[in-house]
């Protein structure tokens, strides 16, 4: 599978790049396992911030609001109770909830593929001979981004993320950069371009080409 292949400087390379069937040319039938592994990469990322009370955790509440027969009224034993304003919640979260869901590397490395195919099939992965990055400036990223068309969420997949890589991506909006051993499927399904380096692409060939 041939694909648009960039020098370092982002003008079109003589030698175009090939994917690998393996990875990049599955025949996607089903979404149901790209759906779980999109859904688990957001559930993992989840913090238990949303913490509530039980009535004896609440403050106040020690005295009998009255007294139990006579009144004419209900039974109430404490202000605090779940019935009264202000007082305790009862199965609210308690901040030791696990959210996180869990995939065998076969499946991730699957979705992974999935991902990737679905992209490859759209136009939407490129290669580039280099992601190079020197004194990590940005404005020149941002030029060699607009000579290869990624002008909309690009996700860049290097070989190495260094300080410098991060330094020239991490303030431009819409883009990403990833290293990858690290790529999934969340960040290959929200990227509307899908840049490349080819030592990158001889990584990924390695991770998830041996799988059949």
């Amino acid at each position: 599978m041939a694909v648009a292949t960039y020098t370092k400087s982002g003008s079109k390379a003589t030698t175009a790049a090939t994917l690998n069937k393996a990875v990049f040319g599955l025949e996607v039938e089903s979404h149901e396992l790209l759906k779980v592994a999109y859904n688990s990469y957001l559930d993992n990322g989840r913090t238990n911030n949303a913490v509530t009370k039980l009535r004896g955790e609440v403050r106040g509440g020690g005295k009998k609001p009255w007294k139990q027969k006579g009144t004419g009224r209900a039974r109430a034993g404490s202000i605090r109770s779940p019935l009264w304003r202000g007082g305790g919640i009862t199965f609210g979260p308690s901040g030791n909830e696990n959210y996180s869901k869990r995939l065998s590397k076969k499946a991730k490395k699957t979705a992974i593929k999935q991902a990737l195919s679905l992209a490859s099939k759209a136009d939407k992965v490129a290669v580039i001979e280099t992601f190079e990055c020197k004194d990590g400036k940005v404005k020149p990223t941002v030029a060699l981004l607009g000579k290869l068309g990624a002008d909309r969420k690009t996700l860049i997949v290097v070989s190495e993320k260094d300080a410098l890589v991060d330094r020239a991506t991490r303030n431009i909006a819409n883009v990403k950069a990833v290293q990858a051993k690290y790529l999934n499927v969340f960040d290959v399904m929200n990227a509307d371009k899908i840049v490349i380096s080819k030592k990158a692409l001889a990584i990924i060939d390695e991770w998830l080409g041996g799988d059949k």
